[in-house]
């Protein structure tokens, strides 16, 4: 897709659609009034019968009259007091989404109202809206349906984007930012085909072959363990997990930076993300409700693969770790029980009370041999708790974070990408209810306080800085919204770029 910006007014850029954001109340004053003139007041109109309406992501296509465009998109960004980051991505991607279906090739955005009301002008605008026309290009439908109607359904592919600015701003400037927004958005995707690719599919050793294509194609390093390496290193929990399944498990390390290097701020950060490709449940088997969606228990480790990728791609030898340890949590023959004793790679023996509760057993072993590599700061990401998503719902993450100093450097980083975490404390009161009869700790108690408690479990295994991120409720959407299809969102991915850029030179 052709980038390009300009500095003109929006009634003089030639495409096949010109999207009008605006916030707040439509009003026909300044631009959106010359449109809506040359138009011969069609914008007006629609207006007043209501087809125009400013509830955040309401959308009209409507005739253009003397505007050299096919169509006109004018698409509502709700109160103008209230945008913010997350809002300008998810307006990017919700016109693009609105034309689904369309043969639009040429698409033009005007900025004017946008970067008016948002912090950042002009380049913040471009960035934003960029990444979400990018993101808004994502079809999962495209991975395995067939045949011209598949595509002629989802949304367009674009030849040009062209972002019209307001003549005060720099068009080169808003330029550098839009490109960057572009990559982002790929990263997002990136990780959501990933994600959304089925169990028979994706298994833990073709995530590991494209792991291998990745740093193939952007010059990076991966190693990948397999059950030998892993059994030597003695990361008993991680091999129990995956032992029940014919796919044997693989522990997947992606390099950017030189072995040992450190970044600009003195981290070797290590981004760790959970890798189940199927999660049966195990011995502990889960009901059989909605158990297709379990090929999203990879999400976490999609996502660390794409951020460190698109990490690399705008900071090019930014030194960053990212591990995925990949597994099948399936009922086999070998399958770990409830009642088992294994021994982590750190030393610590856990009774495994539930199988289910396995991501956080992967999660522990990848975490120890984050800092074996060297890792001066840990993010985990995963699908690890129904109880978050009954906590937050599918628009909010939860996240912990130990010290308070190295949360709040994600908490800048989701700023600037514009997602929402909301942390929870991590309470050690709760931690004797993980006593066990014979070993170290439980893998799993009761469900009172299971968010904390899951999270108390993982710390036992980190001993640097360190951040959790549970993804279960906000790693996939079970039902379409305007700015995203069903199935994965590639949360988190945006934030973890933002936070591994920090320390780019």
């Amino acid at each position: 897709m052709l980038l390009r910006v300009v500095s003109d007014q929006p009634w003089n850029v030639s495409a096949d659609v010109l999207a009008l954001p605006f916030a707040g109340e439509p009003t026909f004053e300044g631009e959106l009034g010359e449109i809506d003139r040359r138009t011969g007041g069609e914008l007006h109109v629609l207006a007043g019968f209501r087809e125009l309406r400013s509830e955040r992501y309401a959308s009209v296509l409507a005739a253009a009259g003397e505007v050299p465009v096919g169509r006109l998109l004018a698409i509502a960004a709700g109160p103008a007091a209230a945008l913010d980051r997350e809002t300008v991505v998810r307006l990017g991607a919700a016109i693009q989404r609105r034309l689904a279906g369309r043969p639009v090739r040429r698409l033009a955005v005007w900025l004017g109202a946008i970067a008016t009301s948002l912090d950042g002008g002009a380049e913040a605008a471009a960035e934003l809206i960029t990444r979400g026309v990018v993101e808004g290009s994502f079809d999962p439908a495209a991975l395995y349906r067939t045949g011209d109607a598949a595509a002629e359904a989802g949304p367009p592919v674009l030849d040009e984007l062209i972002l019209v600015v307001p003549g005060t701003a720099s068009a080169a400037a808003a330029t550098r930012a839009a490109e960057r927004g572009a990559v982002i958005g790929e990263g997002t995707n990136l990780t959501r085909r990933l994600a959304n690719r089925s169990a028979n599919d994706v298994s833990p050793q073709v995530l590991a072959d494209e792991t291998r294509a990745l740093a193939a194609e952007h010059g990076l390093w991966v190693d990948v363990l397999d059950e030998k390496r892993a059994a030597e290193l003695g990361m008993g929990m991680f091999l129990a997990v995956g032992q029940g399944s014919a796919n044997p498990p693989r522990m997947i390390v992606l390099r950017s930076g030189a072995e040992g290097e450190t970044d600009a701020v003195g981290r070797r950060l290590a981004f760790v993300g959970k890798g189940v490709c199927f999660d049966s449940g195990g011995i502990s088997i889960k009901s059989s409700d909605r158990m297709e969606e379990m090929k999203m228990d990879k999400t976490g480790a999609c996502t660390v693969l794409a951020a460190a990728v698109t990490a690399a791609r705008l900071a090019p030898g930014v030194p960053l770790l990212a591990i995925a340890p990949a597994v099948e949590n399936m009922p086999g023959p070998g399958a770990s029980r409830p009642g088992d004793v294994v021994r982590a790679m750190n030393g610590k023996t856990v009774d495994i009370i539930n199988t289910d509760a396995e991501g956080r057993l992967i999660l522990g072993d990848a975490m120890t041999y984050a800092e074996h590599l060297g890792a001066t700061h840990v993010v985990d990401v995963a699908t690890l708790t129904g109880a978050v998503a009954r906590a937050f719902g599918h628009l909010v993450t939860g996240a912990f974070g130990d010290p308070q100093s190295w949360y709040d450097e994600l908490t800048a980083a989701a700023a600037r990408a514009g997602e929402r975490f909301w942390q929870l404390p991590l309470v050690d009161e709760y931690w004797p209810e993980m006593d066990s009869w014979t070993a170290d700790m439980v893998n799993s108690s009761s469900t009172e306080a299971g968010l904390i408690k899951s999270a108390l479990f993982l710390r036992q295994f980190v001993s640097v800085p360190w951040i959790h991120l549970d993804i279960a409720g906000s790693g996939y959407y079970r039902k379409p919204t305007a700015w995203a299809p069903h199935g994965a969102t590639g949360v988190a991915t945006a934030t973890l770029v933002e936070l591994a850029l920090a320390g780019a030179r």
